[in-house]
Formats: C-alpha cells, structure tokens, sequence
C-alpha cells in the first residue's frame, strides 16, 4: 500500500461492540453514540487511511442469554447476527449523511439491504476510499463477533485490530467498573492476556491473532480523537502483540 504521511497504520479493521451502539441508554440504539463514532471514522479516513468495521450486536440481542432462556443456541445465535445488521445499517447511514461513502457486507445472504461478504469485492471497495462495514459475525453459530473481527483482520490484510470500548480505556487485570483497585495494562503479549484470562475478546479470536501475528490494541471509542491519535501512532489503550514486536514506538 502507498505511504500515507504522518499515518502508522494504513489499513485497519474497527471492532465496535454492541455496548458501543447503546451509548448512554441502557439498551437499543443510541444515535448520539452512532453520530460521534461516525464522525471519529471520518476524520481517520480523510487521512487516507482504508478503514473496515466489524460490529457486534449485544445491545440488541445476545445469543447467549437467550439460550439460557431455553432458546436453541445456534437458533440464538442466528438472530445474533441480524442484531449485527441492524447496527451496521445504522452506521451506514450515519457515515453517509456526513460524506463517507460506505458498503455493508453481510456473512448472511440479506441482499436486499446489502451486499454479501466477498474477501475481494470488499479489499477492492477499501481500495477506492470506501469504509466496509462487516455484519453477520462470520455466518456461524457459536462464533462471536469478536472472532469475526480476527478473521476479517487477517483476511482484508489488516495492519492492526482495534478493539473499541465502551467507557473501558485498555486492559484491566479486573473489572474496573467493579473494582477500583484494578490495574491497566499498557502492552501485553497474547500468551499474558490467554493465561491471565482477561477480557480482552473470546479466546479463540485471539489466539487467531497470536497464529498470525496479528497486533491489537484495546481503546475506549469515547475518548475524544483516541482513534485517530491510535492511526498517527499514539499510545493510546492497551497494546497486545507478541514478545518481540510491539506496533508502537
């Protein structure tokens, strides 16, 4: 990819989570949160940067209590992911009304609302300046939408996974949203973040990122220009790479 000055990162994938939608409501769709997140891509785009964005949908449904419910799981799971397309058509649209041309790409066939998810259609639409927004998780039950972020990562040839919170600024060794002791990371290695158990994405996402040697830095999406300091190379969250390369300076 072309050098972009001033620019760390020049292709990035975005997870935003389902929490990062509700905003300040307690559940559903928050426009305030979606206009804000909106805007903080844009200014990263304007830079050149090519820019995918994977969300979840836990403020709309979440599979795993419904099974505990007695919902069938993958059935669950499957309803899940239409949640994801809600929120990814949302965002859509909020890009659009401020200028950023946007394609949404879905691991479920909802061709009438957008397109399908097609690793090439989708590197050739970031080529050209477009934001493509990921939905559907990977069009599998039993997988989270972090896992799909890894995968999409890894498949769109991603520089970095950032990992939008929301109101979490990094890593913390415990909830710090329960406990006023806990401690941030700055940088961690998979392998820490794996044995410690910390919540940071599933397991399986990432240890797909440590396969493939895939950075990941942690953020609070809320915090003002964090995601475009993250782009220009700021320390900015919590840094997870291996021992050796650590993508900040």
């Amino acid at each position: 990819m072309e050098e972009i000055s001033g620019v760390r990162y020049k292709r990035t994938l975005l997870k935003l989570s389902g929490e990062s939608f509700k905003g300040e409501r307690g559940f559903g769709i928050d426009p305030k949160a979606i206009q804000y997140m909106a805007r903080q891509i844009k200014r990263v785009v304007e830079l050149g940067v090519e820019m995918g964005v994977v969300v979840g949908g836990g403020n709309i449904w979440r599979g795993e209590e419904a099974e505990a419910e007695g919902m069938d799981r993958a059935t669950a799971d499957y309803a899940g992911m239409l949640g994801t397309v809600i929120n990814a058509l949302s965002l859509q649209d909020a890009l659009e009304r401020i200028g950023i041309i946007t394609r949404t790409q879905t691991a479920i066939p909802i061709q009438s609302v957008a397109e399908p998810y097609i690793r090439l259609k989708a590197i050739s639409h970031l080529g050209k300046g477009r934001v493509v927004i990921f939905a559907g998780g990977t069009g599998n039950p039993f997988m989270s939408t972090d896992t799909a972020a890894a995968l999409r990562a890894l498949e769109i040839d991603a520089d970095v996974l950032l990992m939008a919170k929301n109101k979490v600024d990094g890593v913390y060794d415990a909830d710090p949203r329960k406990s006023s002791q806990a401690q941030r990371f700055d940088s961690l290695t998979y392998i820490d973040a794996l044995r410690r158990r910390l919540e940071v994405m599933d397991s399986t996402a990432l240890s797909l990122c440590m396969e493939n040697q895939m950075p990941i830095i942690v953020f609070d999406i809320f915090v003002s220009s964090a995601l475009e300091q993250i782009i220009k190379g700021g320390r900015i969250g919590t840094v997870i790479a291996d021992s050796v390369s650590v993508p900040l300076s």
